[in-house]
């Protein structure tokens, strides 16, 4: 389960209420008035995210379902399935306007919800380049990624780096400790972390450190 501070939007009425629109300054949702795109997460119900997902690239949105190879065995035989990394789970990068907008077109019974951030009282809004980084890293869809839905402290003291070469040139996360083998984890703040498989860290210049 994700964490407590974030609650589903199901018994909220939709309203003209403040936005983020800009990861900071907040901005009246207003007739006329121009919204940004952000990302959003959505909690998909009845494990629809790759409907939900297939239905909004249809409508020209950009979305990101976490995905992971998952073995099984048919009839005596190892097959790899891709399935969603993590359950129920679909990101947007929309308006808050047209996402409610599809929201409210499945009815009242709408599998598809706003993440809730309780602390801000608004749907969570996950930073751009956050975003950008847990895409790159996720969409490797390696079979070593480890996907936290609780960062411990321990994690959070890990140093805090930006890859400069490699497959994650750009990258900004931090180099944790899991299963016995050094990652670099990229967070989604106060929501989701993913962890690399192994990297050579020891390899010269291949990143920087930031904090």
């Amino acid at each position: 389960m994700l964490k407590d501070n974030l609650l589903l939007d199901s018994a909220r009425p939709f309203s003209d209420d403040t936005v983020n629109t800009d990861h900071g300054h907040p901005e009246h949702c207003l007739p006329g008035v121009p919204q940004s795109y952000l990302w959003y997460a959505l909690r998909v119900s009845y494990s629809r995210e790759l409907k939900v997902q297939t239905k909004l690239q249809e409508m020209g949105v950009r979305t990101f379902v976490p995905m992971m190879w998952k073995k099984r065995t048919i009839s005596g035989n190892i097959e790899k399935k891709l399935v969603p990394a993590v359950g129920n789970l679909c990101f947007a990068y929309w308006t808050r306007q047209d996402i409610e907008e599809f929201i409210r077109g499945y009815g009242e019974d709408s599998p598809v919800h706003f993440y809730w951030d309780r602390t801000a009282d608004k749907p969570l809004v996950v930073p751009e380049k956050a975003m950008e980084d847990f895409m790159r890293v996720a969409g490797t869809m390696d079979e070593d990624l480890i996907y936290l839905t609780e960062v411990s402290s321990k994690l959070k003291d890990g140093q805090m780096v930006k890859m400069t070469s490699g497959p994650f040139d750009g990258v900004e996360g931090r180099i944790v400790r899991i299963r016995k083998s050094r990652r670099i984890m990229v967070e989604i703040p106060g929501m989701l972390a993913v962890a690399s498989a192994y990297v050579p860290l020891e390899k010269a210049g291949c990143l920087n450190i930031l904090e």
